[in-house]
């Protein structure tokens, strides 16, 4: 080309959750069957929508305004329900004039950095969701700023780390929370929340709460939402029906705006989104017309929570299976449907292996591992791939110096949970035992 045609940054716009699905596709083509452990697709997991769900959106589907244009900011209507639900928490008080629909929390997440200024840096968790620490980076033209959050502590975050980065880098203008966390499943206790508040408040920071997961807990857990902690400061959060429908395919999530006036700059940053919906007209209307419906529907409730008794049972068996596993850090979740499990990197090395019978699969994994300067759990997902076709993400593409793996606990058939995860932990023994000099040498015998 006679010009260039990337902006600088553009190519920090990585999605490793997908990318190992072009790997996954290649054995597939050979005959054998992929376990998907890589995405959070409730449908693709054998979740049923129940039926009285499915009769509210084909009762939409057959009225005529479920075809039409949508206020800008999203159907009125829903907005005011929404509205509600969150002033019944009691904290930050809003209006539906606060709320503004996308197409999905990765089109409401780009839109909030194509407007902010390059140097305007919002810090984010470390392991960091995909979506996020891409869209930092590529408006910054840099690597995303992280904090940390720290297996070694229930994946809480290391709020010294985070005080340290925020005082001394005058750049950041905001702070990212992920509550529930993808990808670790850490819940946020209140008092962490008070404690993000408090420097925001000391640093004049706006906060950011991707809250997608915020009814998904278990097991005696409850979030706490950022509305019900941020006092008067300016504040965003992120919603949507994804994963709780669960309706992926809906591309259907909002934010909800705090406190839209306590700062101009952020009263011109909230005004200027909605400025940018009005030129694309507004967002797909049918799922929005669904909310109040089936959120207010008698069996909501009940679906809710028995859907998230099952999870936090697999969470338990999860557990069972490879909460011994000598090598690994292991952390029960405590919400959303993740668990994020860390190698002892004393354990890992460039020379391990898994047995892989199918010349073929070996050949394509030869080439796979030929990637310069590898991270090792990287090649420990390719390998895992290859000898079990299961699927897995590696933690270092969350933007993160630590080693591990991303698997999901979505799996409905039971046993077919139970043998994924027994055949993972068999497969992670055999890893961190192995090395290739001991396989030659059995070989040759």
């Amino acid at each position: 080309m006679r010009n260039l045609l990337l902006r600088p940054g553009a190519e920090e716009l990585n999605y490793e959750i997908r990318g190992i699905v072009k790997k996954a596709r290649q054995i597939e083509s050979l005959g054998y069957g992929i376990t998907w452990e890589n995405i959070g697709d409730p449908i693709q997991k054998n979740n049923k929508i129940p039926l009285w769900m499915k009769e509210i959106v084909s009762d939409l589907v057959s009225q005529d305004k479920s075809y039409g244009y949508a206020d800008s900011k999203g159907v009125l209507e829903t907005r005011e329900f929404l509205a509600e639900l969150n002033n019944q928490k009691g904290g930050s008080q809003i209006s539906a004039e606060d709320i503004l629909f996308f197409n999905g929390l990765g089109d409401a997440i780009a839109k909030l950095y194509q407007f902010l200024i390059p140097t305007a840096r919002i810090i984010g968790p470390s392991p960091a969701y995909s979506t996020h620490s891409s869209a930092e980076a590529a408006h910054a033209n840099t690597s995303p700023i992280t904090y940390k959050l720290d297996p070694d502590n229930q994946w809480l975050p290391d709020m010294e780390d985070l005080y340290n980065k925020v005082k001394y880098n005058p750049s950041i203008v905001g702070i990212l929370i992920i509550n529930p966390d993808n990808p670790t499943g850490m819940v946020y206790p209140r008092e962490v929340l008070e404690s993000f508040v408090d420097m925001a408040k000391e640093f004049k920071l706006l906060l950011i709460a991707d809250e997608i997961y915020q009814n998904i807990t278990y097991n005696g857990i409850e979030a706490v939402a950022l509305s019900e902690v941020i006092g008067e400061l300016p504040a965003i959060s992120l919603k949507g029906i994804s994963k709780e429908f669960p309706w992926p395919g809906s591309r259907c999530g909002w934010m909800e705006f705090y406190n839209r006036n306590a700062s101009k700059e952020f009263s011109k940053l909230v005004q200027t989104l909605e400025n940018a919906k009005m030129i694309e007209v507004c967002s797909t209307i049918l799922p929005q017309l669904s909310i109040p419906k089936i959120m207010s529907h008698p069996l909501y409730r009940q679906y809710r929570k028995d859907a998230n008794q099952k999870i936090g049972k697999r969470s338990q068996l999860m557990k069972e299976v490879l909460g011994d596993i000598q090598g690994i850090k292991f952390n029960p979740t405590q919400g959303a449907f993740y668990n994020t499990v860390v190698f002892d990197e004393s354990y890992l090395r460039p020379d391990q292996y898994l047995p892989i019978e199918d010349s073929r699969i070996k050949a394509l994994l030869e080439g796979w591992v030929q990637e310069n300067e590898m991270p090792l759990d990287k090649r420990f997902v390719y390998y895992l791939l290859a000898s079990t076709q299961i699927c897995v993400v590696p933690i270092s593409s969350f933007c993160s110096d630590l080693r591990g793996f991303r698997v999901t606990l979505l799996e409905e058939d039971e046993q077919l949970f139970r043998e994924t995860f027994e055949k993972l932990g068999e497969a992670i023994r055999f890893y961190l035992s192995s090395s290739v000099k001991h396989a030659l040498q059995e070989e040759n015998v």
